[in-house]
């Protein structure tokens, strides 16, 4: 019975419940999202948003959608500020990135509020809600091809548990090892699991700047 139950939630729960929980966040965070938008047009004329090309499921590339927070040519300005990454692995991470536009251009991507967008993606079926998360198509290559062709077979998500269990102070043959496991375990409990998990973070992290 529970095989049949995570069979059909895993081939079409999934989705119905990734488009009536985005509906949901939405109109719950759409205030947010509006002042957001306005402070981040206020500091940046090129727009609010900012679009890469990631990896989806099975390797099919597409646009993900973020709350702009780097300066103009972040990408190119990789190179420059390479022996700051603090991450291993063919990942690039920097906790005080000086690409950053400013201190809530920081605030933005430290909290995890600049994935806001990401909703969208899930609306169009690029995303799921929980599933490993989607690397830059340059450090995607980088992973040995049986762990890319494994993370790859599910569609990506918002939420992975590696992100609440300490993120990028986790190494990334940790990161791989979790979101392997999690293709073991994809099922309706796990993904509230891990979704409530994750906002619990967030929410701590927000009193801790505010308070």
């Amino acid at each position: 019975m529970n095989n049949t139950l995570n069979n059909f939630y895993l081939n079409k729960g999934k989705r119905i419940f990734d488009l009536i929980f985005s509906l949901f966040v939405i109109i719950l965070t759409f205030p947010l999202f509006v002042i957001i938008g306005i402070l981040i047009g206020l500091q940046d004329p090129r727009g609010i948003f900012f679009a890469q090309k990631r990896a989806g499921k099975n390797g099919k590339e597409f646009c993900l959608y973020k709350f702009r927070t780097m300066k103009k040519g972040a990408e190119e300005l990789k190179n420059k500020y390479i022996s700051l990454n603090e991450a291993d692995g063919p990942v690039f991470k920097i906790k005080n990135d000086p690409r950053f536009i400013n201190s809530f251009s920081k605030f933005l991507a430290h909290s995890g509020l600049d994935e806001l967008p990401n909703i969208f993606n899930v609306l169009k079926g690029d995303l799921s809600w929980v599933g490993p998360r989607p690397l830059p198509l340059d450090e995607e290559k980088k992973i040995k091809a049986k762990i890319r062709i494994k993370r790859s077979s599910i569609k990506p998500g918002i939420c992975s548990s590696w992100i609440y269990l300490g993120a990028h102070n986790l190494s990334f043959k940790k990161w791989m090892k979790l979101d392997l496991e999690y293709l073991k375990k994809a099922y309706f409990k796990k993904d509230l699991e891990i979704i409530s998990k994750t906002f619990k973070m967030i929410v701590l992290f927000l009193q801790s700047k505010i308070l």
